[in-house]
């Protein structure tokens, strides 16, 4: 054993003086040979100690080539498997991955050397440390890293920290990755690059395809969205896993997602979105394979009153089935908010047909008691699904329709015209009190001068003048009050 270790240190010293006249001389190929040299003889030795010490003296030495330590490093990291244990395993990988720390030219090589070793240590149960070694390599500033390894590493992150329940930074790291890198055609014939710029590598052979990344990324965002019961965000990742070419074209894949698809449309809050999602649902043909759904999504559309108890009664045996479809059971809070949504359901169909209603008709007709049906409203209007207001003395609800932007203001518009018109009624009638009271005025004071004496009336051509019913042919005399009064 002593003769093969003396004879292993002087083939390593004998390969280490031509590495050194090959660096000197700035020999690329040679340095790297040697290099690699050094480390086949150490593994072929199956001296693994003497492996890692070798692999860090090389990368220490002075002005060592870039092209030595990357060729070193790669050697090195395909004799991992084949090591005798796990502690040598453990040990080569952390030696690997402290000579290529801070060197941006083996980046890629220890980003998938801490990706094993956070494998081993979840393996181990040690889930904590796994997610705190893989957050430590930033993947999205790696150029040369191919996309697919990129978003399979990143997908790496998020899910050991759902595992360890670390939500918020489960959140941070899935907003790396934008939904829409899942919508380029992975045919595409890829741009050839231009000078200066990196070489990107190719993905290893284990990295999932692009669609199949989709799949797995959008299953993360569904266990993070379960854990603040966003049903709506639920129902679209589901949509957007049902939409993958894979999944549409097996009846035995895409019905139990779109049966999740269903349901979280019922149990999501009645929004815009949702009425959105729950017209292009049933717009599906696929839907007809299962009818019960169909008309589950049916009655939800329907401006008519449903009764819970009949509801649940039919569609509780396809409840309790969900556990053995994808994503497993919803759980009983699922059931909880199923209700409380037929309720609301309930509530904007009476809002519809009624302008005005009793407590005790609304609680009636929702098979709810006036406490109840007083709280789901209130409950409605503060998240403001609904425009009412309760007279409690009176016990009566007004309901009001939702009125947008527009309407608002051509009903602005409407009110400030009818103003306006009002304004100018209202003057045009003062105007003419006005000249009536003018004129009588100036009438009263001309009937004062022409008291004293007759006024003679006359025509030039003998023509009648009237005065009231009587008419005076030729000149006449008349009197000034008479003249004033038919004047008036």
């Amino acid at each position: 054993m002593e003769g093969n270790s003396t004879n292993l240190d002087a083939a390593i010293e004998s390969l280490l003086n031509v590495e050194k006249q090959m660096r000197l001389a700035g020999d690329v190929a040679g340095t790297r040979k040697a290099a690699i040299d050094i480390v086949e003889l150490c593994y072929k030795a199956g001296a693994w100690k003497t492996l890692n010490d070798q692999i860090v003296v090389l990368s220490k030495r002075r002005g060592q080539l870039k092209q030595a330590i990357t060729a070193m490093v790669q050697k090195a990291m395909e004799y991992i498997d084949l090591t005798p244990d796990m502690d040598t395993r453990i040990e080569l990988i952390k030696t690997l991955s402290s000579v290529s720390a801070g060197k941006i030219y083996v980046e890629i090589e220890r980003a998938r050397l801490i990706k094993r070793l956070a494998k081993i240590k979840e393996e181990q149960g040690q889930i904590d440390e796994a997610a705190d070694l893989m957050q430590e390599v930033a993947v999205e500033t790696f150029g040369s890293m191919a996309k697919t390894e990129k978003i399979a590493f990143i997908l790496e992150q998020v899910r050991l920290c759902l595992d360890r329940q670390d939500y918020v930074r489960a959140q941070i790291l899935s907003r790396k990755i934008s939904p829409r890198v899942f919508d380029a055609d992975p045919s595409k014939e890829k741009k050839k690059p231009k000078e200066g710029d990196n070489i990107v590598q190719e993905a290893p052979a284990e990295i999932p395809s692009l669609l199949e990344l989709k799949r797995i990324y959008y299953e993360l965002m569904i266990r993070y969205y379960s854990h603040n019961n966003d049903y709506l965000e639920i129902c679209r990742c589901y949509k957007s896993i049902y939409e993958i070419p894979s999944i549409k074209e097996d009846p035995s894949k895409w019905i139990p997602v779109l049966r999740k698809i269903c349901w979280y449309l019922v149990l999501a809050p009645h929004d815009p979105m949702q009425s959105s999602l729950l017209n292009a649902t049933l717009e599906d043909k696929n839907l007809s394979e299962i009818p019960n759904f169909r008309l589950l999504l049916k009655q939800l559309v329907t401006m008519e009153v449903i009764q819970w108890t009949s509801l649940w009664e039919f569609f509780k045996d396809e409840y309790a089935n969900e556990k053995n479809f994808l994503g497993g059971a919803l759980g009983d809070k699922a059931a909880e908010d199923l209700k409380l949504r037929i309720i609301e359901h309930n509530i904007l169909v009476v809002s519809k047909y009624y302008s005005r209603i009793t407590l005790k008709r609304l609680a009636d007709l929702l098979c709810l008691s006036l406490q109840e049906a007083e709280k789901h409203l209130s409950d409605m209007v503060n998240s403001k699904s609904l425009i009412a207001k309760i007279d409690r003395p009176m016990g009566v609800v007004c309901f009001r329709t939702a009125q947008d932007s527009n309407g608002i203001l051509n009903s602005w518009a409407a009110n400030l015209e009818k103003l306006l018109d009002l304004v100018e009624k209202s003057c045009h009638q003062i105007h003419k009190e006005t000249m009536i009271h003018k004129a009588v005025l100036c009438l009263a004071f001309y009937g004062q001068i022409l008291q004293s004496q007759d006024v003679k009336l006359f025509s030039a051509q003998a023509s009648p003048v009237c005065f009231g019913n009587s008419c005076v042919n030729d000149l006449k005399y008349c009197s000034a009050d008479a003249l004033v009064l038919n004047m008036i």
